[in-house]
């Protein structure tokens, strides 16, 4: 391996222990308190550079230098490897293989953005070596993925931010409704609606020749050898520049080999907000029932029956009892956002606004001062990725922690179970498992291919 280029840096902070991390702890400091000092500046990397992973590497320049930088298409690498250079002083090292990053003994935190199927092992092997990490969402492809990276930061002592960003940007909209909901404002919450949209079909996909400079066996990782797939048609707009259609690049949610559709993307986002709003962090569902759903393509016991076309679902309208009788309903219909319905009241917000009567009403009779800091659990940070470094100051878990991410992308991963299957599915949240139905469980893990397994 050739020598890295290091960038000199004071080490940001000691490697801890376990048992010197504060799990669910309040996060201290606004994007401002982040030091930026050349010697109090941590130093990062980003695996995964295409879209959010350079969206997230971008917003993070002000807090902290980027010593390199990984991904399997050569293109996106070297394009990504010029605009660090011209965001920040120092030219990243640039690598396809992303262990040569956790090798290097000068990075304190990595940043991960591939596709799902591959978040899991990169994260784990990410803690073991001694990096913090900040992941995108959705965290996990399966339910199981979420314990082992439980054990793994318990086990590490590592800092873990999960990209959640909801919990700490878009103008504290969220965090507003959550403050209303705790101030009685709404009565008693007996209705959640999360709207996510639905996705669309394809045509069938012929396989094609390998965009030049992508390692395709390698984008495939943990997922079964198959062919790369595509039509010509190029996207256009956000996460333009690849085939419209393809089992690669952008269109890797619309299949479950590598995402979970609508459900795990925005799902992600909105049902998180959801439980935190209901208090429903530390625990989960007693029922999922798909109530109508469209799948693109034929199953047969859980499983597609042809695989040159997308098969995640297209449109679904999920049921999902929560705790204290409280009904969440999943759907791709309406608009994008989360409706919260109380015996006195209803709100509804997303990230362009925040609508409703009990809103209206704060004009007349604003929430007590400090209610959406204590949602928070301090002084808010604008800027997710800076709420992630100072969690990695006063090593304390970050706002978006694995804990409550995992119980809320549970409800997700069950609902993509409950449509594969075409049935309901009773879950146990305290063994976290499905109940009286083996082959239902059978689909909370999922192998992973030989040479990619996740070791020790």
């Amino acid at each position: 391996m050739p020598a890295p280029t290091r960038i000199s840096r004071r080490r940001f902070t000691a490697t801890a222990t376990a048992g010197g991390i504060g799990f669910f702890a309040a996060p201290l400091l606004r994007a401002s308190d982040v030091a930026t000092s050349p010697n109090e500046r941590p130093v990062f990397a980003t695996i995964g550079l295409r879209n959010q992973g350079w969206l997230i590497t971008d917003k993070t320049f002000p807090f902290a230098d980027f010593a390199a930088l990984a991904d399997v298409d050569a293109n996106v690498l070297g394009v990504s490897v010029e605009k660090a250079a011209g965001r920040q002083r120092v030219k990243p090292d640039g690598y396809k293989d992303y262990r040569k990053i956790l090798d290097r003994n000068d990075i304190d935190a990595v940043m991960i953005a591939t596709p799902d199927h591959w978040h899991t092992k990169i994260a784990i092997e990410a803690m073991r070596a001694g990096k913090d990490v900040y992941c995108e969402k959705p965290l996990t492809l399966t339910i199981a993925e979420g314990k082992l990276i439980e054990q793994a930061v318990s086990q590490t002592g590592r800092v873990f931010q999960v990209g959640t960003m909801q919990r700490s940007e878009c103008e504290q909209r969220f965090l507003k409704a959550i403050a209303l909901i705790r101030a009685g404002r709404l009565g008693t919450v007996k209705t959640v609606v999360c709207g996510i949209n639905g996705m669309s079909g394809s045509p069938v996909l012929p396989e094609a020749t390998v965009p030049a400079g992508l390692d395709w066996d390698f984008w495939l990782g943990p997922a079964a050898a198959v062919p790369y797939r595509a039509l010509p048609e190029i996207r256009k707009g956000y996460g333009g520049g690849v085939p419209l259609y393809s089992n690669c690049h952008y269109a890797f949610r619309n299949w479950y080999e590598y995402s979970g559709g609508k459900l795990t993307d925005w799902g992600a986002h909105h049902v998180d907000i959801a439980c935190w709003a209901l208090g429903a962090e530390k625990t989960g569902p007693s029922l999922v029932k798909p109530l109508a759903y469209e799948l693109p393509v034929e199953y047969r016991d859980g499983e597609p029956v042809v695989h040159d076309r997308y098969n995640a679902a297209t449109s679904f309208r999920i049921a999902v009892a929560m705790p204290n009788d409280v009904e969440l309903i999943i759907t791709s219909e309406g608009d994008n956002g989360i409706r919260f319905e109380g015996t006195e009241g209803r709100i509804f917000v997303n990230r362009g606004r925040l609508s409703g009567k009990p809103v209206e009403d704060l004009e007349a009779d604003p929430l007590p001062e400090g209610a959406v800091e204590e949602v928070y659990g301090g002084p808010v940070s604008e800027n997710h990725s800076a709420n992630f470094i100072a969690a990695m100051r006063s090593r304390r878990q970050p706002i978006s922690d694995v804990w409550s991410h995992n119980r809320m992308l549970e409800i997700c991963h069950l609902a993509n179970i409950a449509m594969r299957l075409g049935r309901e599915l009773r879950w146990n949240p305290e063994t976290r498992q499905i109940i009286d139905d083996e082959q239902a469980n059978g689909f909370l893990a999922r192998a992973s291919r030989k040479g990619y397994q996740l070791e020790g």
